[in-house]
């Protein structure tokens, strides 16, 4: 959906499959977090094993009545409504400071920016 959205001739993956394609030989971790269809709340830390939103009590899982026998089939191997990808921060900057050139970089505007009282930078700005 979000490829359609964006002009045409970009190079966004068209399916999950081609993300991971890019994304796993690259060390990017990411991690599958499901989400409330209504973004009420996402399903982790405390939320985690529940299986209907407590604010709306709508269920976690797509319902197919056909395909299970019972209830408890459902919420045992039904997929999620809605899934959200998190790419974890901290592995991406260990990424980006294991090169010491491109460490330098990062923190040029730390390190070596001149402090003239000019505006030379958007860090100069109030």
């Amino acid at each position: 959906m979000l490829k359609g959205m964006l002009q045409e001739g970009n190079t966004l993956p068209n399916h999950n499959y081609e993300a991971k394609k890019i994304l796993c030989p690259m060390g990017m971790e990411y991690k599958k977090i499901h989400a409330h269809p209504n973004d009420c709340i996402l399903y982790r830390k405390d939320f985690e094993l529940l299986k209907s939103c407590p604010r709306c009590g709508l269920s976690r899982y797509k319902l197919k009545q056909k395909d299970y026998d019972n209830i408890e089939d459902i919420e045992k191997h039904g997929p999620p409504m809605k899934v959200m990808w998190y790419l974890p921060i901290i592995p991406r900057m260990k990424r980006f400071f294991a090169n010491p050139n491109s460490a330098k970089n990062l923190r040029w505007h730390v390190d070596e920016r001149k402090c003239d009282g000019m505006y030379q930078h958007p860090t100069d700005s109030i």
